[in-house]
């Protein structure tokens, strides 16, 4: 059962670690601006390491969610993925994925951060996958990992342009994929 000490934790830490990024943020930032004290979060978590994969865990739980939701009331079809990211770029505090962030800070591919991050990345292919097949697309499988490439693409593309423009460009070539 999660304690609220726990969940202002990985509700602080959430935020830091997109806005500021994993490394930048220490535990003396999280603890006082969650006001968990220190044993407290000892007896939550070994360590930030481990609060991390926590971390990301929820995030991933919660951003699959939120593009399942958004797929749906986009109608549903393969393509509407791109018009989900493009909402994100559109945010004030959008800052990248914080998937491949993660991975960038955390190059270790055997550190429980990176694996969690991969394991994400795997779970939106398959997603994808699953929605191309759903509506028929021949090779789902290999389409949707090129859709996950040109999600990835456009989202690093809006962090550099602050834009959403990215996503509808990639959402025209994943039509094109889609048409071939």
């Amino acid at each position: 059962m999660p304690t609220r000490a726990r969940e202002r934790l990985l509700d602080t830490a959430e935020e830091l670690f997109y806005a500021d990024g994993i490394r930048a943020v220490g535990l003396e930032r999280i603890l006082s601006t969650s006001g968990v004290g220190r044993a407290s979060f000892y007896r939550h978590f070994a360590g930030k390491d481990e609060l991390v994969v926590a971390v990301l865990r929820r995030r991933d739980e919660r951003w699959r969610q939120w593009l399942d939701e958004r797929v749906s009331a986009l109608g549903g079809g393969p393509l509407a993925v791109f018009d989900a990211i493009a909402e994100r770029f559109d945010r004030a505090d959008f800052r990248g994925c914080a998937f491949i962030n993660t991975m960038v800070e955390s190059a270790d591919p055997a550190g429980g951060a990176h694996q969690v991050a991969v394991a994400h990345k795997q779970a939106l292919t398959d997603y994808v996958a699953g929605l191309l097949r759903t509506h028929g697309a021949p090779r789902p499988d290999e389409t949707a990992e090129r859709f996950v490439l040109l999600m990835d693409g456009a989202t690093v593309t809006a962090l550099r342009e602050r834009s959403s423009a990215p996503a509808r460009r990639a959402r025209e070539l994943a039509s094109l994929l889609l048409a071939a």
